[in-house]
């Protein structure tokens, strides 16, 4: 094999570079040359193909910095449609041209199943990235506990996970930890610690919201920031519950802290952030609303007599407020954990084309002693009986219903992620570039200025 392409697809996690890079350096190694395709499967798509050299003469680009979050390549949200065999052929004769040995794609279960159509007609290994941590099996036999109903709404099938009897060990889950996450938790962690002053100081109900879609790994994660309460997606939030829970903790302190994931339900499971008219860049029911439908049930349950008893004649609506950590969860420095792993799944991705593999996913694992460490694992073994991946969901055993917080089990699986997940370098980072004196006179240089300089095409544009 002596040349590959590489891709980023779907959101942009802070440690995109970093897999990046981490393939360039081991392709250098094995003298194999890597193009990098500009935004994804869009680059694949058109009949010029954008690409850049990442590794010219065996050295990567300055551009290629592993500290810088977001992706020097560009990522799309656009993928290919599997049955469009037409197209499909189109990219495998592109990639031919090109000179295209294999491809390494980085990104989570939605770049997975893209990956399928291609596998049939040349190598194709997945680097895991997304802040979700949603891309990984709890156990093996995941896949086969799921299920298929058909849709009340409108045609088709939805698909449902089934009881499990597998027994669970943390020693046993398929992809640990994914690279993005820690960053994404470093940052909820700080957002919730500055809210809880300022709940604390007006004896307020803050709730924050941070993302994960319909998984709760971020939320679970947010309690390094101390919050009173946590909801996660994957248990039904019980009203009467969450509102006693927030009445003790109130009279008790005057203010609490709610942490909520974006895609929490209820008791019918609704989703309480659904905006039913909108849809996010991936074309699923954008997920927003989920601070602001709980503000709204805890006013209408408190109402302003009852903050009036402790806070001298203001509003509920003053006492509860909102704030979502939002897109600041994907962007800026990875930190420490993140870029070391990243690198090596995007090495092991290198590795596994070489060695022949073929729709085959770089997975980070951990097992007792032994710790993290790098492997292999075969892509059809995250389907279901219909060929379709799943997001990982928070496993059972990690919440603890009734105290609304991460059980001791969950306790146990984020110790080794983020016991020393932030270097030294970061904190170095932090102090040298927020306040440096030059930020106030040099406009930013995006890295997108340098990189147009060096797409290639395969035919003009």
């Amino acid at each position: 094999m002596k040349r590959i392409g590489i891709l980023t697809a779907g959101g942009d996690p802070p440690a995109l570079h970093a897999t990046v890079h981490g393939a360039v350096v081991r392709a250098n190694e094995s003298k194999v040359e890597v193009f990098g395709f500009i935004k994804g499967y869009s680059s694949l798509k058109t009949e010029s193909c954008p690409h850049v050299h990442l590794n010219p003469l065996f050295s990567e680009i300055p551009e290629l910095d592993p500290t810088r979050g977001g992706t020097v390549i560009g990522a799309s949200r656009a993928f290919v449609d599997p049955e469009d065999l037409t197209t499909v052929d189109q990219i495998a004769e592109r990639l031919k041209k090109l000179g295209i040995d294999g491809l390494i794609c980085v990104g989570g279960d939605g770049t997975l199943n893209g990956l399928q159509p291609f596998a049939d007609r040349f190598p194709v290994v997945l680097a895991p990235k997304t802040i979700d941590n949603d891309l990984g099996l709890n156990h093996r036999n995941e896949p086969d506990e799921w299920e298929r109903v058909p849709c009340d709404e409108a045609p088709g099938y939805r698909y449902r996970q089934g009881p499990s009897s597998a027994r669970f060990s943390l020693d046993g889950m398929v992809n640990y930890v994914t690279p993005g996450y820690a960053t994404a938790v470093y940052v909820s962690v700080a957002g919730v610690q500055r809210v809880r002053t300022t709940a604390e100081s007006h004896r307020r109900i803050a709730i924050v919201e941070v993302m994960g879609r319909h998984s709760g790994h971020i939320a679970l994660g947010a309690a390094y920031g101390q919050p009173d309460i946590i909801l996660v997606p994957e248990v039904p939030v019980q009203i009467p519950a969450l509102v006693e829970r927030v009445e003790k903790l109130y009279e008790l302190q005057k203010n609490v802290v709610i942490v909520c994931g974006e895609g929490i339900v209820d008791e019918d499971g609704r989703e309480l952030g659904a905006m039913r008219e909108s849809l996010d860049p991936a074309g699923n029911v954008l997920l927003s609303g989920a601070s602001e439908a709980l503000r709204t049930l805890l006013i209408e349950h408190f109402g302003d007599a009852y903050f009036r008893q402790y806070r001298r004649a203001e509003s509920a609506r003053a006492a509860v407020f909102t704030r979502k950590v939002g897109h600041t969860q994907r962007g800026g420095r990875p930190v420490l954990f993140d870029r070391f792993h990243a690198g090596q799944l995007g090495g092991k991705a290198v590795d596994m084309l070489l060695e022949g593999r073929n729709n085959a996913v770089s997975i980070i694992q951990r097992e007792g002693e032994r710790g993290f460490y790098v492997d292999g694992y075969d892509g059809n073994a995250f389907r279901d009986r219909w060929g379709i991946i799943h997001p990982r969901f928070v496993h059972p055993s990690f919440y603890d219903g009734e105290l609304m917080r991460p059980s001791q089990v969950a306790v146990d699986y984020m110790l080794p992620i983020f016991t020393n997940a932030v270097g030294h370098s970061d904190i170095e980072a932090i102090r040298q570039t927020v306040f440096d004196s030059g930020s106030l006179f040099r406009p930013y240089h995006s890295v997108n200025t340098d990189i147009n300089k060096r797409i290639r095409y395969l035919a003009p544009p």
